[in-house]
Formats: C-alpha cells, structure tokens, sequence
C-alpha cells in the first residue's frame, strides 16, 4: 500500500509548476535581451570591416600608380570606385562585396594628396588620406 501511494506522488511530481516555466521564460528573456545587441554589434563590426577593406585596396592601387608615375597621384575629383578601372587598372568588381559596391568608395586626389571615403548604407563613413590618417563616423553599436 506505501509503495503504491509512493509511485502515485512520483508519476504526480514530475511535471513542472508554472512557476518554474516562468522563470526558465524570464531568464531566457534576460540572455536574449543582452545577446541580441551583441550579434549586431558583430554584424556591423564585420561590415564596416569589409569598408575599410575596401578603402586599403585603392589606396594601395593609388601607390602602385603614384610609384609608376614619379610619385604623383591621379587627379581625380570625387570618382566613385566605378570610374577607377581606366585610371588605376582596378575593376569595379575588385571592390564590390557583400556590404559595399563599388559605388560606396569616392576618391578624390591631385599630384600630391588623396582622401578615400567609403560610405555604409547606414550612413556611416570611413575616410583615409595620403598621410595614413583615418576618420569617419564607421561605429560598431
């Protein structure tokens, strides 16, 4: 007879209280609440990489240029990266990605002076000179 009214109170036992399912349902909220905004913190970090990707390789066809032409710059004003292709050998697939287009990068430079601008959909930009200097609005929040 205590046997049977034992295994009656187990099988009775083994269910979960609403209690219980409303904390596991608070603390999945509060993990979801803190990992969320670090996911797109990722995201963007890893888009605003791809820019400044972007940015390092017309630069770097920009001294490939200047090396081959005395040390001077083209003079370009405000080309977007589909008008480099004639100037500095560079397709515009070179620079289109999964972020960024080609029409994303503007470049502008004379003999002895460039500034590349690559601009995120979002309105943010990067922005490098000849001097290495960055700048820009690129966030990661």
């Amino acid at each position: 007879m205590k046997i049977e009214r034992l295994m009656r109170r187990m099988r009775r036992k083994s269910a979960f209280t609403l209690i219980e399912l409303m904390i596991v349902v608070v603390i999945v909220a509060i993990l979801a609440m803190v990992a969320v905004p670090m996911y797109r913190a990722n995201v963007l970090a890893a888009q605003m990489s791809e820019g400044i990707a972007g940015c390092g390789t017309i630069r770097t066809a920009l001294r490939v240029y200047a090396a081959q032409h005395d040390g001077d710059y083209p003079v370009l004003a405000a080309v977007d990266g589909t008008g480099l292709d004639a100037t500095l050998n560079m397709a515009a697939a070179d620079l289109n990605g999964k972020y960024f287009q080609a029409t994303a990068y503007t470049v502008t430079s004379a003999a002895a002076a460039y500034t590349i601008t690559g601009t995120h959909s979002g309105g943010d930009t990067y922005i490098i000179n000849q001097a290495g200097t960055e700048s820009g609005t690129f966030r990661t929040e």
